[in-house]
């Protein structure tokens, strides 16, 4: 079953071609898990907390590549499972403050933005580096009946966002505000597939398209059993009553009173009590059609039922 790691793992893998899809998937990250810390004097840093690896990595990579330094620090959360996170601090140099600036992080007075001006994604490649860098950010995937992929944010709006820039592209998400926070989210095979696909994971599109050709084979393969098993209960049925009738009609001494066709008609139900109605059909003299033979036996029924 993939997860969100195996996700991020491929997402990370994926090297921006454009400063522009650099710029935007940095955005991106630094506005699903980025915080920013004045220390005084006019002093500020950008802190990235990330719970994966393969997002910490690929952050440090992005900023690397801008000319931005970096330091990673590592932690465990003590609620719940205890999980390593990673922290990539990044100080406020002037060059770390152009680079942000350009990425719609913070504006040119060092404030934080909620989200980043229309220019950073402003292209399609732009929208599809902001999304991958929202799902390395802050990103989750949970499959099976109900599959549900999400991307967190600190505000509603920028959730919207998210949605409004998976609506450009044709994929339809869904924004939920929550206690602490705000999620875009996707719950059709459609939407995250087309979401996944966008973003760059296609071995993980690839995986999901094989689970479902699966999941279709087995359904297929199933209503197929259940239809044979359904069709062997009525021939059950069906033949058990015509027995039931001839053994009356015979105990009565009445089935040497019947025409040819039905008397062998009975003989052959007698003979063979579990046959099914189109091997039966078979062994009359001359072979009957299988709707002939229907007919014969449902008049033996009635027969008995007259005469019971």
């Amino acid at each position: 079953m993939i997860t969100s790691e195996d996700v991020r793992e491929e997402l990370a893998a994926i090297a921006p071609q454009r400063d522009c899809d650099r710029l935007a998937e940095l955005s991106a990250l630094f506005h699903a898990a980025g915080s920013l810390h004045l220390r005084g004097a006019g002093e500020w840093a950008l802190h990235l907390d990330l719970g994966s690896g393969a997002a910490a990595r690929r952050a440090f990579a992005l900023l690397r590549d801008s000319g931005i330094r970096s330091e990673i620090r590592t932690y465990r959360r003590r609620a719940f499972d205890t999980a390593t996170r990673y922290q990539l601090h990044v100080d406020g140099t002037e060059a770390a403050l152009s680079v942000l600036t350009a990425a719609g992080v913070v504006d040119r007075r060092h404030g934080p933005l909620d989200r980043p001006p229309r220019r950073v994604v402003g292209r399609s490649c732009c929208r599809a580096a902001y999304l991958r860098g929202a799902f390395l950010g802050a990103g989750s995937l949970s499959l099976g009946r109900s599959p549900h992929l999400e991307m967190r944010t600190a505000a509603g709006e920028s959730a919207a966002l998210l949605a409004r820039l998976a609506d450009t592209e044709g994929i339809e998400l869904a924004v939920a505000a929550r206690e602490s926070h705000a999620v875009a989210y996707a719950k059709s095979w459609e939407a995250i597939e087309s979401l996944l696909a966008l973003i760059g994971a296609a071995e993980a599109v690839l995986t999901l398209e094989e689970r479902a050709v699966v999941a279709e084979t087995r359904e297929r393969a199933n209503r197929l059993a259940n239809a044979d098993h359904a069709n062997l209960v009525r021939t059950g049925r069906s033949a058990r009553r015509q027995l039931t009738a001839v053994e009356r009609l015979r105990a009565e001494g009445w089935l040497a009173d019947l025409p040819d066709a039905l008397r062998e008609a009975a003989e052959l139900r007698l003979r063979h009590p579990t046959a099914s109605l189109r091997e039966l059909s078979t062994r009359t003299d001359p072979p009957a059609s299988k709707a002939a033979l229907h007919r014969r036996l449902r008049a033996l029924e009635e027969l008995a039922e007259d005469r019971g």
